[in-house]
């Protein structure tokens, strides 16, 4: 017997392929498919019309979940199995999707097969890199994989694609992902924003409060990757494959890896378990800001209502104003709230809230003042570089960093940015370390 599924499925698929939009249009439609126009047919058009007034082109998927919830539809599946007749679909006019509209100044792919072209795949191989048949999470073997997996200290599982599928992925964040904009609050791997443009928004504050995120990208599912590239415009199957190339499930292996100690392990894993972002991909630390922009927009209206002002690094949340001890705990209070309505989990263990006696600790920047990297931090470079001046660069490189070289001048550019003095002080140490001995 033809479920009510399959009926609506080929129902919507045909109304899509038809020439027109209209009533007769669409019960002409559904005749080809059924090889008769059923008297059914006209209700149903009329509810379609009704609830699409225009061509849903880029969601047959929707159109067809639906038809499935019509009640002349429901009934007339209903009739044909009490009478043993089954409704027989005839033919499967089938038309390709397409872009209805674009938000954004992102490319145009109406179909899966404009996707497979756009990144130099054949169907088959964009197929398996999306992952759509849940492969990776079942397969045993690691080649099979799409990802290498590592559990990092402090309990972070660390997904880092494999070089095909990491290669396509920055693709994606170059062409697909670039335009659509993030909200301002967000600074975090956001071009022209930085760790220091986060700290500096709270500078000689009363009281800086700091509030994490736990396990930030693993908390954001792929349901919600997939509404993002939505509303970016994409078709519903190009949004499917694209969600799933950006987003995986951890393998039960791996999972039984996890530590013992991890915090809130039973929430964790099973959101491990379900379609994620992974922690690792290049394409991740973009689609959770796109995704955290509602949470953004909630927590910066919150912060006009205490007077204060929001920034957000990747997982870290700040708020710096005049701020009591009690407005302090509603705060956090509220923010707790929203943070989980939105589906995000606090760290209470790494909650802070600092007044101008404490340092005050943002992104690894002391904000007291100005930001500026901690004392113990400048000490401990320019006793690295004075040592390397007299004893060879790579005698200090007691971790056997790969590029040692490249490492101390990103942390000299680091510490000494917005310190004047600082800079110049490690910039001639570091001359010297390098110069020939």
């Amino acid at each position: 017997m033809t479920t009510i599924h399959a009926l609506a499925t080929a129902l919507a698929d045909a109304f899509l392929a038809g020439d027109g939009w209209r009533r007769a249009d669409l019960v002409d439609q559904g005749g080809l498919v059924l090889g008769v126009r059923r008297r059914w047919l006209w209700p149903v058009a009329d509810a379609v019309l009704v609830a699409y007034p225009r061509s849903p082109a880029d969601r047959p998927r929707e159109l067809a979940t639906f038809l499935g919830t019509l009640d002349p539809l429901r009934a007339a599946v209903a009739t044909a199995r009490q009478h043993q007749r089954p409704i027989v679909i005839r033919t499967r006019p089938v038309t390709p999707t397409r872009t209805v509209r674009r938000p954004w100044h992102t490319p145009v792919v109406d179909t899966v097969g404009d996707l497979a072209a756009m990144l130099d795949l054949s169907i088959a191989h964009l197929d398996w890199y999306a992952d759509r048949r849940a492969m990776n999470r079942r397969a045993t073997a690691h080649r099979l994989h799409h990802y290498h997996y590592r559990w990092a200290e402090g309990g972070r599982l660390i997904e880092a694609p494999k070089s095909r599928l990491r290669a396509l992925q920055r693709r994606l964040l170059a062409e697909v992902l670039g335009p659509i904009p993030v909200h301002p609050a967000a600074h975090g791997f956001v071009p022209g924003r930085s760790a220091h443009t986060f700290a500096a928004a709270h500078t000689a504050q009363p009281v800086v409060v700091r509030i994490d995120l736990l396990a930030f990208f693993t908390h954001i599912p792929a349901a919600r990757v997939h509404g993002l590239f939505r509303t970016a415009g994409y078709p519903e199957p190009v949004a499917h494959t694209l969600t799933g190339m950006c987003t995986t499930r951890t393998p039960h292996p791996v999972l039984r890896r996890a530590p013992t100690d991890l915090p809130q392990r039973a929430a964790r894993l099973a959101a491990l378990r379900t379609g994620h972002l992974p922690q690792g991909a290049p394409t991740s630390p973009a689609l959770a800001n796109l995704c955290a922009y509602r949470l953004d927009r909630r927590l910066t209206g919150l912060a006009d209502a205490f007077e204060i002002t929001y920034t957000r690094y990747a997982d870290d949340l700040a708020f710096s104003g005049d701020l009591t001890t009690r407005r302090s705990h509603d705060l956090l209070a509220a923010v707790t709230h929203i943070a989980r309505d939105e589906g995000f989990r606090i760290h209470p263990a790494k909650t802070r809230v600092r007044g101008r006696g404490d340092r005050q600790l943002l992104a690894g920047l002391v904000v007291n003042h100005h930001p500026t990297a901690p004392r113990e931090e400048y000490n401990r470079l320019r006793a690295i570089l004075h040592n390397a001046a007299r004893t060879g660069l790579h005698a200090q490189n007691h971790t056997g960093h790969p590029a040692w070289a490249d490492y101390l001048a990103g942390r000299v550019a680091w510490i000494g940015q917005h310190h004047p003095a600082r800079a110049a002080k490690l910039a001639n140490l570091l001359a010297e370390a390098l110069a020939p001995q």
